[in-house]
C-alpha cells in the first residue's frame, strides 16, 4: 500500500514538472526558428547567389577581387582565372573564390554611361 502511494505520487510530481518545462520548450523552439530564418537561410542565400555569379564569369567580364585588384577576364579554368590589370596587360592568374563582384558583364552598358545618358 506504502509503494501504491508513492508511485502515484511519483506520476502526478512527473506529469506537473512537465507540463511546467512546456512554455521553456517552446521558448527555446521558437528561438530555434528564428534564427534560422534570421541568420542561416540568408547564409545559405548568399552563398548560393556568390556561386552562380562565380559559375557564370566570363571572358571579358570585369571583375574586382576580395583583395581589391580590377581588372578583365582574359581566360577562364575550372576554379582558375586569368586576368589582365592594366593598359600593357599584366596577367594575374587568380582563385575563383577570390572574386568578389562582377562589375560589368560583357555586352551590358557600364553603369556610368548609363546614367550619363
Amino acid at each position: 500500500m506504502l509503494f501504491n502511494i508513492l508511485t502515484a505520487t511519483t506520476t502526478a510530481t512527473n506529469t506537473n514538472s512537465f507540463l511546467s518545462m512546456l512554455p521553456s520548450i517552446g521558448i527555446i523552439l521558437v528561438l530555434v526558428v528564428a534564427f534560422y530564418f534570421l541568420l542561416i537561410r540568408p547564409q545559405r542565400k548568399r552563398e548560393k547567389q556568390e556561386t552562380e555569379m562565380r559559375s557564370s564569369l566570363t571572358v571579358g567580364d570585369e571583375i574586382t577581387t576580395t583583395g581589391g585588384i580590377v581588372g578583365r577576364i582574359l581566360s577562364v579554368s575550372d576554379d582558375t582565372v586569368v586576368i589582365g590589370t592594366s593598359g600593357d596587360c599584366t596577367k594575374l592568374r587568380i582563385v575563383k573564390g577570390s572574386i568578389a563582384r562582377v562589375d560589368k558583364k560583357v555586352g551590358e552598358p557600364a553603369a556610368d554611361q548609363a546614367e550619363k545618358k
